[in-house]
């Protein structure tokens, strides 16, 4: 089953996704790129503490796809499809929009069809519920980023909105 949670900043997206794996053996699919902002490098280091240790961690941030559908565990997390878009998009800071979105289908077929033999949980941030971003930077990524949200709910059996650190069931 490919799973979708969705939500915001420090919303509870990550903890939840980790509370439907509980115990089981899981594959972790880490998109976030190393960096030197000290900040960012804490919250991986935090995220990466609270993994239980029986968990494979793999680091995919330009193409996550072939991580999710070589994984051998009943259970793959995806965390996340904005840092791996964001990354996408530095990587191939030429590329138009549609070229993006075909790369983004790709990976969207791959979730759905590594999710129809064990579960795939996709993590996302969903960036467009604030105010439209003044660079036309931003703005391209809140769109292409809303675009690929859509696709991976079309996928996705099941949609989950988290609010305050509150599970919204959207789609089931």
């Amino acid at each position: 089953m490919l799973h979708l949670i969705v939500g915001g900043a420090r919303s509870g997206k990550s903890r939840y996704a980790a509370s439907l794996v509980g115990a089981a053996q899981a594959t972790y699919v880490a998109t976030a790129m190393r960096s030197d902002d000290v900040d960012f490098m804490a919250r991986i280091a935090r995220h990466r503490e609270e993994r239980p240790a029986s968990w494979i961690t793999v680091e995919a941030p330009h193409d996550p796809a072939p991580a999710v559908l070589q994984a051998v565990t009943a259970y793959v997390i995806v965390d996340c499809a904005t840092l791996w878009l964001t990354n996408l998009m530095l990587a191939r800071p030429t590329a138009s929009d549609e070229e993006l979105e075909r790369v983004a289908d790709v990976a969207v077929a791959c979730f759905a069809r590594a999710g129809r033999v064990r579960e795939v949980i996709v993590v996302t941030n969903e960036v467009g519920g604030g105010i439209v971003p003044v660079d036309a930077l931003a703005r391209r990524f809140v769109d292409l980023q809303g675009r690929v949200n859509q696709r991976l709910a079309e996928a996705a059996e099941r949609v989950v909105l988290m609010v305050a650190g509150i599970p919204v069931e959207v789609k089931r």
